[in-house]
């Protein structure tokens, strides 16, 4: 099991999954947000191949949601996604992630 927050910025927006992986080939994510268009995502998940998350070269079905819904290429709740399946799965460590953004 992982869990992730993402507190999006500007936009105000917060994010939690729980991802709980038997193996690495399945994962299953709980998302609980306060954004209209990650609400839509998370309503059409199902079960997700971790191996196809995690690489470029996948299937992945959170990058094919996120194009259907969210408009924002900047949004950083992908990654915190993929970040939560990949650790549940066993298929990373966890540690925090930063994005820092200085004008």
């Amino acid at each position: 099991m992982a869990k992730v927050r993402v507190e999006s910025g500007i936009c105000g927006f917060t994010t939690e999954v729980l991802a709980e992986a038997p193996d690495m080939f399945s994962c299953n994510l709980s998302v609980k947000t306060t954004c209209p268009n990650i609400q839509k995502i998370a309503a059409e998940l199902g079960t997700l191949n971790p191996m196809d998350e995690i690489s470029f070269k996948g299937n992945s079905r959170l990058r094919e949601l996120f194009l259907q819904h969210c408009p924002h290429a900047a949004c950083p709740v992908l990654p915190g996604m993929v970040k939560a399946v990949e650790v549940a799965a066993g298929l990373a460590l966890p540690r925090d992630a930063h994005i820092y953004v200085h004008k």
